[in-house]
């Protein structure tokens, strides 16, 4: 290293070689989202009300907070007749008809990934089957998608033994469905036990896990086994940046950690470290990783590797009530 004329040149600092994961980070679903609250505000003004947070990441919360949305877990909460945004997550039809009764001007930010799937849920159920939804309880997605038919339509699947439990009245008329964010490969082994199980059982044309989430842990499968340390970038309640923590581990990372920003990085799992490998979550913005690269590149000499991956061109438009 060359030093300015006069001063002695600094202590050098230590080799890192950073793994990109690519794609990484915004998906489609969550870009149309976010630019619905944008659009939104532009056109209506602030506030526009958004029931549940409209992605799963504070960064990108808080900055539409800042532009004046209004993030609220009731339909209560917002005044008759404001505009209020449904999240990407999607909503049970109770929440639809509660928004009409209160005359709120309601825009439906679901992701259509996760609208196919409340569509093959109707589907089935039109066609007598008993349903099993593959996903975690609680979760936003999961919520939404079982307010979609009458109580008890669906029953839900999170785990190897649940699926080894069904028990259906009559098993040539049963069906799955999944959450669209879960790990592709336990999702995978779950369905596998319901199709041994019941070889009749009827599922989607085409896999319910979405394009995205697929392949973000495609991509991390690739760079994991080679990294002392995966540094995941996603909100603690983003299901699909948790995923991506299973899938490091699992494919062969030394440690993996899901971190929010640059300014929550465990620089003491980083001491021993010579190869980090570094993805975001789908609701991740990429400003968010450029953020933990400089912060890398305040300790390190880093060398930048991204290996290709699958190029995304999926586009989602908005409603045309925001587009004109």
């Amino acid at each position: 290293m060359e030093s300015r004329e006069g001063k002695e040149p600094g202590p050098s600092k230590p080799l890192l070689t950073l793994l990109l994961a690519s794609p990484r980070g915004f998906c489609a679903g969550v870009e149309r989202a976010v630019r619905m609250v944008e659009l939104a505000l532009a056109k209506f003004g602030a506030p526009v009300y958004v029931r549940h947070e409209i992605v799963h990441n504070r960064y990108v919360v808080d900055r539409l907070r800042r532009l004046g949305a209004i993030f609220i877990e009731q339909l209560s909460e917002a005044p008759r007749g404001a505009h209020v945004i449904f999240s990407a997550h999607g909503v049970a039809k109770s929440v639809i008809r509660e928004a009409e009764e209160r005359h709120l001007v309601s825009l439906d930010a679901t992701c259509p990934l996760v609208t196919k799937v409340h569509v093959e849920a109707r589907h089935h159920f039109r066609a007598d089957r008993e349903i099993v939804l593959i996903g975690h309880a609680g979760h936003p997605e999961v919520e939404g998608t079982l307010g979609q038919l009458p109580e008890g339509a669906i029953s839900l699947v999170e785990t190897l033994a649940d699926a080894a439990a069904v028990s259906p009245r009559d098993p040539d008329r049963l069906a799955y469905i999944t959450q669209t964010t879960l790990s592709v490969d336990e999702a995978g082994a779950i369905i596998a036990v319901l199709r041994h199980r019941f070889p009749n059982i009827a599922g989607p044309r085409k896999e319910d896990i979405c394009y995205a989430t697929t392949n973000r842990q495609e991509a991390l499968k690739r760079i994991a086994p080679g990294s002392d340390c995966v540094l995941v970038v996603g909100s603690p309640n983003s299901s699909n940046s948790q995923r991506l923590v299973d899938v490091a581990l699992k494919a062969g990372a030394k440690h993996a950690t899901l971190i929010q920003c640059a300014a929550e990085i465990d620089w003491k799992t980083l001491n021993d470290a010579q190869v980090v490998g570094l993805t975001a979550g789908a609701s991740a913005p990429e400003t968010l990783v450029e953020d933990v690269i400089t912060a890398l590149r305040s300790r390190f000499d880093v060398d930048i590797r991204e290996p290709s991956g699958a190029r995304e061109t999926v586009t989602f438009n908005v409603p045309r009530a925001l587009a004109s």
